[in-house]
């Protein structure tokens, strides 16, 4: 008996995505319990649109609420037997540009197409999000990042880029943050290039090269993701010392820890370094420099505004 031949994959010759002839052989049975819960979530949000909402006709009689599959799978410029197959659980491979494609035609928000690539095991491409997200903080955040000053606090995303800080931050690593790029806002990048950064870390080699070996372990969930491999490119461009560190291969988690600090006024204090995650989603957290002791508490209270 000669083997079952595997069907051939066609693509839009205009898009890219799958037509009906793309959906690999699959057993006739539903997935597995995360596959079951992405059908059913793209189900729950075809049905829960509205079509005049998005220009569609209400002509013909609707059997079932909100669009047809048929009419997302035009929208996402797919096939309707593999869309149908992809919401009935069945367990098909799904690429990053298709599942973009459907969560564009459902009119998916942010989070739920973070959701949707959860359910698909997948990891959603910056390259394909369409446009960049920028990150604020709230009102509510920033109020608590005042209100601890002198203590130094800062909130962080994944990237060690800095969201949000008070002056008490400024005055602890002797830099003026809102005074920089934007770009330039990243603690990585401060640590290898600001002066301030420097002179206030009697530590410097090792901290760097903790923060090298988080950045390095952080990164293998953002494989090929465009911002990401930026990041790491400007990082290799203006320090050898990461260059050279990053070839060692070490991974660290983040974990809180005593940091040692200096000033000309204040000489050596103690502060630990102390996360709090305010979106594990995204890996934004909150760090809160908190004295070792009471030397640490009064050269908090002595250290001088940055000015320029």
């Amino acid at each position: 008996m000669n083997a079952r031949q595997e069907p051939s994959v066609l693509l839009n010759p205009g898009t890219g995505l799958p037509t009906d002839n793309e959906a690999p052989e699959f057993a006739g049975h539903a997935g597995t319990g995360r596959e079951a819960e992405l059908g059913a979530f793209l189900r729950a949000r075809r049905e829960n649109l509205d079509p005049a909402r998005i220009g569609l006709s209400r002509a013909g009689r609707r059997r079932t609420p909100g669009l047809r599959r048929e009419e997302v799978a035009a929208m996402a410029d797919i096939g309707i037997t593999w869309y149908t197959k992809l919401e009935q659980g069945r367990p098909i491979r799904v690429s990053p540009k298709v599942l973009n494609a459907v969560a564009a035609a459902l009119q998916c928000s942010p989070t739920e197409t973070e959701h949707l690539f959860t359910l698909a095991g997948l990891q959603r491409p910056a390259a394909l999000a369409g446009t960049s997200v920028c990150e604020t903080v709230s009102v509510t955040t920033q109020r608590m990042l005042d209100q601890l000053d002198p203590i130094p606090a800062l909130v962080q995303n994944a990237r060690f880029d800095i969201v949000a800080h008070n002056d008490a931050y400024c005055r602890l690593l002797g830099m003026n943050v809102p005074s920089l790029p934007p770009e330039d806002r990243n603690c990585i990048y401060l640590a290898l290039t600001h002066p301030g950064w420097r002179k206030a870390v009697p530590d410097w080699e090792s901290m760097v090269c903790n923060m090298v070996a988080m950045y390095r372990a952080a990164m293998a969930e953002h494989v090929d993701d465009p911002l990401w491999e930026a990041q790491l490119a400007r990082y290799m461009a203006v320090s050898e010392t990461f260059q050279q560190l990053w070839q060692r291969y070490q991974v660290r988690g983040i974990q809180n820890h005593v940091k040692r600090f200096t000033h000309p006024e204040t000489g050596d204090f103690q502060l630990t370094q102390t996360n709090f995650w305010t979106a594990p989603r995204n890996g934004a957290r909150l760090l809160v420099y908190v004295p070792a002791d009471e030397q640490a508490e009064a050269a908090l209270r002595k250290l001088p505004p940055v000015h320029g």
